[in-house]
């Protein structure tokens, strides 16, 4: 055999390496990309099972935060009456309380 011959053979034989490797390589990437999507899809899942839940939630925080509102509000516009109420008592009595 000459040393060319040799040397094409050797050549054919890194070239088949390359391109064995290549593939390999390219099989690796194609699973990852693969788990790495399946993992994206699976996220998605949980979170579209978990959003009506979350709804529901925010919903119901919402309402307990007017009720605490309007709560609040009809306290203040008690105490504003009761206070008025008191004036309106006190400013009869001195009324009806000659001077002295």
């Amino acid at each position: 055999m000459g040393n060319q011959e040799e040397q094409s053979l050797k050549e054919a034989k890194r070239a088949e390496k390359r391109a064995a490797e290549e593939a390999e390589r390219l099989a690796k990437e194609q699973t990852r990309k693969k788990a790495y999507l399946a993992r994206e899809q699976a996220i998605e899942e949980a979170q579209k099972e978990r959003e009506p839940k979350r709804s529901e939630k925010r919903a119901k925080g919402e309402i307990d935060q007017l009720a605490r509102e309007q709560a609040r509000r009809e306290a203040y516009l008690a105490r504003e009456k009761a206070t008025a109420e008191d004036r309106e008592a006190k400013k009869l009595k001195n009324k009806k309380q000659p001077p002295e």
